[in-house]
């Protein structure tokens, strides 16, 4: 009797882990403007990993329980899994990358497919939490403890925006003769006239003014630069066909203070909304950089 109990118990703590798992991996997944994860197949294919990563987070539970120490090997294996995910959109994202008219980029790329195996790690830790809980604990503790690791996964699911490391200001275009300025950031030399008369209909210039020291390494990263360039056109269009590499949106910096001024040419020319955008335009974890925080900054010995 008791044996059958424990079952129940364990039956419980699973079927409320893998639920709550399931579910926090829909709150995580959604198809927005960049159009990632595709509808309905790329969708499907990531809710799929989701159950297979609630099921794992789930029956860990039981097994710890009963101390049976070498059914955790499954996490080990499954951990090999979800990186083989991560190679998989990176993957499908620079074939797919070549043919945009705006690039996405490495950077941008690397960050989208890490972003895709670390929440099937949270969809793991929120199934081992309620079904713990579950089972531990009257069947009801599960259900808050699944709530609550649901809520901690959506702390996770967006990260910074360009407006929390930089102040966005809509900057003036103006040619002087051949030469392309953005307020007083040099850009370009456009000698096609008809290329002039395009960027002095269409053109939107912006200037990303970077708040601290880590800001300016941050915005001054290549990828980090061709992420905002590709948001914005992607949200506004752009006004380009290939083989006019002349109107490709740019972002160059002056050297001097690390300000980012950005030559947009939307389809919509709209600056207040392309400031916005901007403004919300994501981070990319691997173009932060930290100089601050060096040792030679803080007065310590460099390499401790």
């Amino acid at each position: 009797m008791w044996a059958w109990l424990v079952e129940q118990k364990y039956t419980v703590g699973i079927i409320l882990g893998v639920l709550f798992g399931v579910l926090a991996r829909l709150t995580m997944l959604r198809t927005d403007y960049r159009q990632y994860p595709t509808y309905p197949h790329g969708k499907i294919i990531h809710l799929s990993l989701g159950v297979i990563a609630a099921g794992l987070g789930s029956v860990a539970v039981p097994s710890l329980l009963d101390k049976n120490y070498t059914a955790m090997t499954f996490l080990a294996m499954a951990a090999q899994q979800f990186r083989d995910v991560r190679n998989m959109e990176r993957q499908t994202l620079s074939k797919i990358d070549s043919l945009e008219l705006v690039p996405r980029g490495a950077t941008y790329i690397e960050g989208i497919a890490m972003v895709f195996e670390g929440r099937n790690y949270l969809v793991i830790f929120t199934a081992f939490a309620t079904a713990f809980f579950g089972t531990v604990f009257p069947w009801y503790w599960g259900i808050v403890a699944g709530i609550g690791a649901i809520l901690i996964t959506n702390l996770f699911k967006t990260g910074k925006t360009l407006s929390r490391i930089a102040n966005v200001n809509i900057g003036q275009v103006r040619l002087d003769g051949p030469n392309l300025f953005v307020d007083d950031i040099y850009i370009m030399n456009v000698g096609l006239s008809d290329t002039q008369n395009v960027i002095r209909k269409k053109a939107i210039g912006l200037v990303l003014t970077p708040k601290n020291k880590n800001a300016r390494v941050t915005l001054a990263n290549p990828g980090q630069r061709q992420a905002l360039l590709h948001d914005v056109s992607t949200i506004m269009g752009v006004h380009r066909d290939e083989g006019e590499p002349a109107l490709v949106p740019l972002a160059k910096l002056d050297m001097n203070d690390g300000r980012l001024a950005v030559l947009l040419l939307p389809q919509e020319p709209d600056p207040d909304k392309a400031r916005h955008v901007a403004m919300n335009s994501p981070v990319l974890e691997s173009a932060v950089r930290m100089p601050s925080e060096a040792d030679v900054q803080t007065g310590g010995k460099a390499g401790g």
